[in-house]
């Protein structure tokens, strides 16, 4: 008889392992936050790794939002927040005999009829489910993501977790309150514990990027795909850490940038989709400097509105209006932003979008102080904490979550365009109504369900 790994015991009594095990590492970080309020010495930076470790061994949602919260800036303590960026979705796989398993659950127990070919090792662990590299009766070669067991109850109690945690930091410091913050983490990772959902965002990025021949999108094999399991054509390719590692010369550096900008903003701007996960992780670059992207799970949605507020901040910030800089703001859903609340929001935009807003090439980062980032953002933070705070709508996240990522590849890559050229041919003629019509005819060509509330 073939023994049980970890990963098979989805009992109550392996959710209790889970929650004690979140629980005492939450606890542990709320308790040091607060007694560092209260003046003792606290050594986060080791407590940190500490951290890191912990959340390193959980596999699911807690792993993933901790991914997630690394990247926004304020949301946790900076030592927190650097650890939490090395942390890597490499959680140690299923092994096999409960891989055989899982796909006789998703496709029968006839499922290996379907492969003349299946990796009994996985070619890639994450945070939510795990890749297998397999070949079909036609010879062609496909990737299989397989999500991990139990994942949708696993999101209820990891998420309490990092809601306490979040909650307990916010009442040291209430620059950023991040209630909507929260909700919205919590709502677009139940999305993405739907591989059906999945499939219906790659017929989506296939159908909005499909003139686009820079960028390579892959193909699903629908009959082999369940909202588990998630079959799609095996793409070749190397990492872009690899690749920088290895010596790019400027012009593949350039034309990898270019790539990754018109993919994320072509249907941003056209469509009103936003991919969320800007991570490294999550694309390949094949033997023809293409982007090939792999993974779909985090996009989001907006309507006409938001994305003209988008550009209309960008006009804002590049022509000094304060007055469609408010209108900006209110349009994404901020609300009561006194005008001193609004100049200091307005440095951190003039940072973001200073790359759009001057017409000449240039880096993503032009300031030679590697921290200028994070001091700019810690100005910017103790700023909101001296007016009040204020409270980032939902819809707010991603988009800046978008930009901060794409940035840090770009910067990563030391590529140089102009990219105020870049951002003014895809706003042309932006008209919301017109957006509003096209994304709807994607959203149904492409049978994208109805965004989760």
């Amino acid at each position: 008889m073939e023994k049980d790994d970890d990963l098979d015991k989805t009992s109550l009594f392996g959710g209790m392992r889970r929650m004690i095990k979140s629980t005492t590492t939450v606890g542990g970080i709320a308790a040091r936050l607060a007694g560092e309020k209260m003046g003792i010495p606290v050594n986060k930076a080791a407590h940190a790794e500490d951290l890191k470790n912990a959340l390193g061994g959980l596999k699911g949602p807690i792993m993933k939002v901790a991914q997630l919260l690394s990247t926004i800036p304020n949301v946790l303590p900076e030592e927190y927040a650097d650890e939490l960026a090395n942390l890597q979705s490499n959680a140690p796989p299923m092994g096999w005999s409960f891989v055989r398993r899982r796909m006789k659950a998703e496709l029968g127990a006839n499922w290996e009829q379907h492969f003349t070919k299946f990796s009994q090792e996985a070619a890639a662990a994450a945070s939510l489910g795990q890749v297998h590299r397999a070949t079909l009766p036609n010879g062609k070669e496909v990737a299989c993501k397989l999500q991990y067991p139990d994942m949708a109850s696993s999101v209820e109690s990891d998420l309490k977790q990092l809601n306490l945690l979040i909650a307990i930091y916010h009442r040291l410091d209430n620059a950023i309150k991040q209630d909507e913050v929260y909700k919205e983490l919590v709502t677009r990772i139940q999305e993405e514990l739907d591989y059906k959902r999945e499939a219906a965002n790659i017929r989506l990025f296939s159908l909005m990027l499909k003139d686009y021949d820079q960028t390579i999108v892959p193909n699903i094999v629908e009959e082999l795909s369940t909202k588990r399991l998630l079959t799609m054509e095996w793409i070749e390719g190397q990492s872009l850490q690899k690749l920088i590692d290895s010596g790019l010369n400027q012009e593949s550096r350039n034309e990898i940038a270019r790539s990754l900008f018109c993919s994320w903003y072509v249907p941003f701007y056209h469509y009103g989709v936003i991919h969320g996960d800007p991570h490294m992780g999550n694309f390949l670059i094949n033997s023809q400097n293409k982007l090939c992207l792999l993974d779909f799970g985090s996009i989001r949605i907006f309507d006409g509105k938001f994305v003209q507020g988008v550009i209309d901040l960008c006009r804002a910030i590049e022509t000094h209006d304060d007055e469609l800089a408010h209108h900006a703001y209110t349009s994404w859903g901020f609300k009561d932003i006194s005008k001193e609340t609004m100049e200091i929001l307005n440095e951190w935009a003039r940072y973001l979008y200073a790359p759009l807003t001057q017409d000449r090439e240039r880096f993503i980062q032009d300031s030679q102080d590697p921290a200028f980032a994070r001091k700019l953002a810690e100005k910017v933070h103790k700023g909101l904490q001296r007016t009040g705070g204020i409270t980032p709508p939902r819809e707010f996240v991603l988009i800046d979550r978008s930009a901060i990522g794409l940035g840090s590849i770009s910067t990563k890559l030391h590529a140089k365009l102009n990219w105020h050229n870049l951002f003014q041919e895809m706003v042309e003629g932006f008209n919301q109504d017109k957006m509003n019509q096209d994304q709807a005819r994607a959203l149904a060509e492409a049978k994208v369900p109805p965004p989760l509330q």
